[in-house]
């Protein structure tokens, strides 16, 4: 019955997102109301921007499109525009993404005039989001800002290509998106703030809600404001908390509202990152249990271990590369990304009331940014630290599977020995005396 629920309802949605209104019109101009849904991406030749059309000509489609207006002119998200322009399909390039967003036809603009903003929530996310943009990096300019603004909102645009490739190529590019980690970050620091935990529960799903209206509704964060929002409605019903319940009923979500995520880069590297960490993360910490690594470092070693091995199929079929250097540039680098988001979500609370104190909170958060810049160039820019060719793919696979089955059953045997009583050998090699008769 819930087999066939979904599949009725998946369909639903697909035959949904496979309709336009506006396909029929191509080719042709007019004038048309749009709402811009994200913030530009800025080329060197033109800007483009995901937009809703609420008008065009007599028509009511509400319809997704790609907006393309001429350089220069870059909306912020939320702007409403009255264009002129005329309707055409996307490139090869980029028809299979926009698909996925159910975007079916460009908007190639010939004339803009503002004509308002948005309203309702999409309106209260934008305000936050320009809100964050302009308060989190307080005082800042430069590279140190726009790493800021990567961390915080997931906006990478203003990097240098560079410096972009260098974080691809060690395996930070995620720490520029927001993900699980940053979610839960601000979940945590909003609970940290009450010593009552029913308030600081309905703090942290505030808290999470806001950031979510404020980065945008994208696979990762999706699903991880939906672990965060169970894992306190459980905790103020006294319900017991399932992780794996989180992560399927997050998955739920997202293909509900969209069956082609299925596709989405995002929505696989999220999903298999988080079920490796329950799964990969316990045994690389078992295996380092006997060397004289503390528990904080080996479960840190374990979640980027995790992180890489799940996610590298993912990007090598999505991007045709795979970092080799992931786990030591995430051990080094993640710690101070998470210390840089609460420090730069402080800095916008308090810019506002003491801009002075602000100014100076986000001189220190600069010291995270030139950090996290200088982890991406150096493992990034070292030789062979990411690997582009299928047969290095496959002999960094066989180098993977050797040292996990020589891992394994020696780390076993080292945590078996550690966790044994004192001056005592581990249960199975003792020798077995038989029961009194």
């Amino acid at each position: 019955m819930l087999a066939a629920a979904g599949w009725w309802w998946g369909s639903r949605r697909l035959d949904a997102l496979g309709r336009s209104v506006l396909l029929s019109h191509l080719g042709e101009g007019g004038r048309a109301l749009v709402e811009t849904e994200e913030p530009p991406r800025v080329d060197r030749f033109d800007v483009r921007v995901l937009a809703r059309v609420l008008r065009w000509g007599d028509l009511r489609p509400n319809e997704p499109v790609l907006l393309k207006l001429a350089s220069g002119h870059a909306p912020r998200q939320g702007t409403r525009l009255s264009v002129i322009g005329v309707l055409a399909t996307p490139s090869s390039a980029q028809a299979s993404w926009l698909r996925r967003q159910g975007v079916h036809v460009v908007l190639r603009v010939k004339d803009a005039r503002r004509a308002g903003r948005r309203g309702g929530f999409a309106g209260l996310g934008d305000r936050l989001q320009r809100w964050l943009a302009h308060d989190s990096a307080f005082g800042l300019t430069g590279e140190r800002r726009q790493v800021i603004d990567a961390i915080v909102l997931g906006q990478s645009r203003g990097l240098d290509r560079t410096l972009l490739d260098r974080f691809r190529a060690s395996g930070l590019y995620h720490c520029l998106a927001v993900d699980g980690l940053k979610v839960a970050t601000v979940a945590a620091g909003a609970l940290a703030l009450f010593r009552r935990r029913m308030i600081g529960h309905l703090a942290a799903l505030a808290a999470v809600g806001a950031y979510v209206l404020a980065v945008g509704f994208h696979p990762s964060v999706v699903r991880a404001a939906v672990a965060v929002a169970l894992a306190s409605l459980a905790w103020l019903s006294a319900r017991e908390r399932d992780r794996w319940h989180a992560m399927l009923v997050g998955a739920l979500v997202l293909l509900a509202w969209n069956p082609m995520f299925v596709r989405d880069a995002g929505f696989q590297l999220s999903f298999a990152a988080v079920a490796a960490i329950f799964v990969v993360t316990p045994r690389v910490v078992r295996a380092l249990a006997g060397y004289p690594v503390p528990h904080g470092l080996a479960q840190l070693i374990g979640v980027s271990t995790a992180c890489g091995l799940a996610t590298a199929p993912v990007t090598w079929m999505q991007f045709h590369q795979i970092s080799v250097v992931t786990v030591p540039a995430n051990v080094v680098a993640v710690p101070v990304v998470a210390q840089m988001l609460v420090l730069a979500l402080l800095t916008a609370v308090i810019a506002p009331f003491a801009p002075p104190v602000a100014a100076a909170l986000a001189r220190v958060d600069a010291w995270g940014a030139t950090f996290v810049a200088a982890c991406a160039r150096f493992f990034g820019g070292l030789p062979g630290a990411q690997v582009t060719s299928s047969a290095a793919v496959a002999a960094l696979a066989a180098g993977v599977l050797l040292v996990a089955a020589y891992a394994w059953p020696h780390g076993r045997g080292r945590a078996e020995a550690r966790l044994s009583p004192l001056g005592k050998r581990p249960a199975e090699d003792r020798p077995r005396v038989a029961p009194p008769a």
